[in-house]
């Protein structure tokens, strides 16, 4: 198998003679193709993004699997997911292959571990309302591979995500998203384009996927948690621009909803106590349109 990204860049092969400006210049205008590969992927993403859903809306869960600089991007957009959406912690799960501990050193031989791999996603007891989503640079990193064949055989909804075409990880998944970025200007430092179009390509899903389930009011990220100063002050003006209620009349209905911004609009906009305004919420699935149109 020929891997693109481990290719020898033939247009960058004096980079250790550029000075400064030449060689931030000459990463940049590189790193600017990775979008370029996701975009041109946008048809399968999207395709990806409608049936996980679908899955999630069934009470499924994320599962992402990765080795190496595709397993820490996938564990990132994991972690991202409850602070961003509110999205619960037991329904978004990162397998890293050779555990937690790889994120910051390196486990050799890990990412090579198929019965590890199965161990690992056994561990977790996918059903088949969950979306296992598998990223390799490659396609060919054994552990991402091993557990998304093994995740399809149990009726997940399976996502592989690499950057190079015909891997294994393309054979396996139910969903392939290819993002073909090439040879990298240092060869083989997937880190660079090859990994930011993965971290674009993770941000566009799982955006897209939140918003689908509602966790998103026009533009606005509404189901936030407010756990600090500064999201307790996004989440008053969010309240103050989708109500016509006073600040004062909006910071006691967030303190009655116990922040949750949601809750508190329908509060305000349809004269609702909390119990009555979380009711309706949940009638709507969590979305906070359907409960306000509803309404009309």
């Amino acid at each position: 198998m020929n891997l693109q990204t481990e290719t020898i860049n033939p247009e960058h092969q004096n980079l250790d003679s550029l000075e400064p400006l030449d060689l931030v210049t000459v990463l940049l205008e590189d790193q600017t193709r990775a979008a370029l590969a996701v975009f041109q992927a946008r048809v399968s993403l999207a395709y990806a993004v409608e049936q996980a859903a679908q899955r999630l809306e069934r009470g499924g869960r994320l599962l992402y699997v990765g080795a190496g600089t595709s397993g820490r991007l996938a564990l990132l957009d994991a972690a991202e997911l409850p602070p961003t959406f509110s999205w619960p912690p037991s329904r978004v799960v990162a397998l890293l292959a050779g555990g937690r501990e790889a994120m910051w050193e390196a486990q050799e031989g890990a990412e090579d571990d198929e019965r590890a791999a199965v161990r690992d996603l056994l561990e977790q007891g996918p059903t088949p309302n969950d979306v296992v989503i598998a990223l390799a640079a490659s396609g060919r990193t054994p552990y991402a591979v091993a557990a998304l064949e093994h995740a399809r055989t149990l009726g997940c909804l399976t996502i592989g995500i690499s950057n190079n075409s015909k891997s294994p990880l393309e054979r396996v998944a139910e969903i392939p998203i290819l993002l073909e970025t090439g040879p990298e200007v240092i060869s083989g430092s997937t880190r660079l384009k090859a990994g930011t179009a993965q971290k674009i390509a993770l941000n566009t899903f799982s955006s897209a996927v939140m918003v689908r389930l509602g966790k998103v009011y026009g533009n606005r990220m509404v189901d936030l948690k407010a756990t600090n100063e500064k999201l307790r002050i996004r989440a008053l003006n969010l309240v103050l621009g989708l109500t016509q209620a006073d600040e004062d009349s909006a910071k006691v209905a967030l303190e009655q909803a116990q922040f949750k911004v949601p809750v508190a609009v329908l509060m305000l906009e349809q004269n609702v106590s909390v119990e009555q305004a979380v009711l309706r919420l949940e009638g709507a699935g969590g979305r906070l349109r359907v409960a306000l149109e509803g309404d009309k």
